[in-house]
């Protein structure tokens, strides 16, 4: 009996620090719609502690626990879907790792939005704007060609650089193609309607 208590014991508190998790850069969250799988994918909260979601565009999820996320989340799809109520959930699938310090010396970018394999990257050699949207698995298939973005920041300056994909692919935007440096975040919007 005792070893059942005990037992009763370390899931109760297993579940309420796992309720109790915040969220901070770097964590890798599954976000599923049930009412609209196209939704469904994972995003990674990137160094400004943001996240980019269809329909709901960008919204702070640093300091959120994964529940509060899901609230804010369904607040902005509601007004798309009229039919019912959503059902949207997050779920942690990989937390940055602050104890382990070489992966925090490690140089990185981090690429977000309308992108395969979201995540940050390791830059262990020059690595350019288009190599990085292949190692992160190429454009999902809702992504604003025309409208990519890099951000890089410079102290309290930050610089951003526009990168028209499909110009590239045309040969007409050689140039956009700039070197990454270690920090830069690759915006993928979603596309518009009209786009």
């Amino acid at each position: 009996m005792r070893t059942v208590i005990a037992l009763l014991f370390l899931c109760m508190a297993a579940s309420t620090t796992q309720a109790q998790t915040t969220l901070k850069p770097g964590d890798t969250l599954n976000i599923s719609v049930l009412q609209d799988p196209k939704l469904d994918r994972s995003v990674v909260v990137d160094p400004n502690g943001q996240i980019a979601f269809p329909l709901a565009g960008h919204i702070t999820a640093d300091g959120l626990t994964p529940q509060k996320l899901e609230k804010i989340l369904k607040a902005r799809l509601q007004r798309n879907y009229k039919d019912g109520e959503l059902e949207v959930t997050v779920g942690l699938a990989n937390a940055a790792r602050p104890d382990v310090p070489e992966d925090d010396l490690k140089p990185k970018i981090f690429v977000t939005g309308e992108i395969l394999r979201p995540g940050p990257y390791a830059v262990r050699q020059a690595t350019t704007l288009v190599q990085a949207i292949a190692l992160a698995g190429g454009l999902g298939p809702f992504a604003a060609r025309s409208r990519i973005q890099v951000r890089r920041r410079n102290g309290s300056d930050e610089t951003i650089f526009h990168f028209d994909y499909k110009a590239y692919e045309s040969g007409a935007d050689v140039q956009g193609n700039i070197p990454l440096q270690a920090g830069d975040v690759i915006i993928v919007p979603e596309r518009g309607i009209l786009e």
